[in-house]
């Protein structure tokens, strides 16, 4: 008998697909009151806390605030996203996942889709929280800039989750993991304090985080600096979200040919 041979999904198709179930199903997060919260609530409820606790120790407000303004990105981004192996693995479509002929890059840059449009939406109600109850101007000169490097960080986060995502097909667990680097970005990024303020070891971790750049290219293009130094820290932020989303699929190429090659996920 010859090989039977199984037709490989359409990348658009694919893509598609898992664009509009996966947030349904293994991200868990398409209902209306979480959506909202998260672009609505979140964002302003955590600059208000940081702006005050930067007023109480004589900080700049307008610095605490714009950061926080970009790291509540992380909360659709980066946790949420990271969720996705043990959604899997808890819901018992993983075996199916790793049989399916679908094209892979296509499957996991599609489950992505939609938690980008929603960090997105976050960080600009986020930054227009700054602009109008945190005294951070944002002049119209700058919103072609800023709207790049917005783009730039909601792809280069969701490449981050995507990436811890594939370090926990490895863990029990990846809720850990997210917790984790939630509040590794708040120290190590530049959110609340320069990272110059750090010891030199932890600021070149802080470097590491893609958070970093996107926030340091957020701050260049409100301050108003040159389309030169805008297109470095763009670049930097191009390499982040490339290396993730790469990273992201070799992690889950790996933990593919391995379950396979054993008959099991059981041992993940």
């Amino acid at each position: 008998m010859g090989e039977v041979t199984v037709p490989k999904s359409r990348f658009g198709r694919t893509l598609w697909t898992n664009a509009i179930f996966a947030p349904r199903t293994s991200l868990g997060f398409m209902r209306v009151d979480f959506v909202l919260g998260t672009i609505f609530v979140i964002p302003l409820t955590q600059m208000v806390f940081f702006a005050f606790v930067a007023h109480l120790g004589g900080d700049s407000v307008g610095f605490t605030a714009l950061g926080n303004a970009v790291a509540t990105v992380t909360y659709s981004s980066v946790f949420s996203v990271c969720q996705t192996t043990d959604s899997e693995k808890w819901q018992g479509t993983m075996e199916h996942l790793l049989v399916s002929p679908a094209n892979r890059f296509a499957l996991y840059f599609g489950r992505g889709l939609i938690p980008i449009l929603i960090s997105l939406a976050t960080v600009t109600t986020g930054l227009a929280y700054a602009d109008i109850f945190f005294g951070v101007t944002i002049r119209p000169s700058v919103i072609p800039g800023l709207a790049v490097s917005v783009v730039l960080t909601a792809f280069a986060m969701v490449g981050f989750g995507l990436l811890l995502g594939g370090v926990a097909l490895y863990l029990r667990t990846s809720i850990i993991l997210g917790n984790i680097f939630l509040f590794a970005g708040l120290l190590l990024s530049g959110v609340n304090f320069p990272l110059s303020a750090l010891p030199l070891p932890l600021q070149y971790v802080g470097y590491g985080l893609p958070l970093t750049w996107g926030l340091a290219a957020i701050r260049a293009a409100v301050a108003g600096d040159s389309w030169g130094t805008l297109s470095v820290l763009w670049a930097a932020v191009a390499i982040a979200a490339a290396v993730s989303f790469g990273a992201a699929i070799s992690l889950w190429q790996v933990f593919e040919r391995r379950a396979l090659s054993t008959g099991s996920i059981a041992r993940f």
